[in-house]
């Protein structure tokens, strides 16, 4: 179904390959668009922001709980921050 096709990297402008593998695999997770950038510019572009390793964590206070927690994002008054669990049980309700 899916055949390897050769695609230019946006910031390096070399050519790799995307992969009938990796199609499929973006098929699977619903991803209608190609990747952009070849590997090697994928990875330096994480890593510039940030999300080689460790990812960012902000301070916030669980609007249901109150208990301190952090969360990946920067939080906002005019939106309300759960908890791990508050938010899972949101979600299952």
């Amino acid at each position: 179904m899916y055949t390897d096709k050769t695609l230019v990297c946006k910031d390096c402008g070399r050519e790799f390959v995307f992969s009938a593998s990796e199609q499929e695999f973006y098929a699977e997770k619903g991803f209608t668009n190609e990747p952009q950038r070849c590997r090697d510019c994928r990875m330096a572009r994480k890593a510039s922001r940030g999300q080689g390793g460790e990812r960012q964590m902000f301070d916030a206070v669980c609007a249901e709980c109150g208990k301190e927690c952090k969360v990946p994002f920067e939080p906002h008054n005019d939106r309300p921050v759960y908890c791990s669990e508050c938010f899972q049980n949101r979600s299952n309700n």
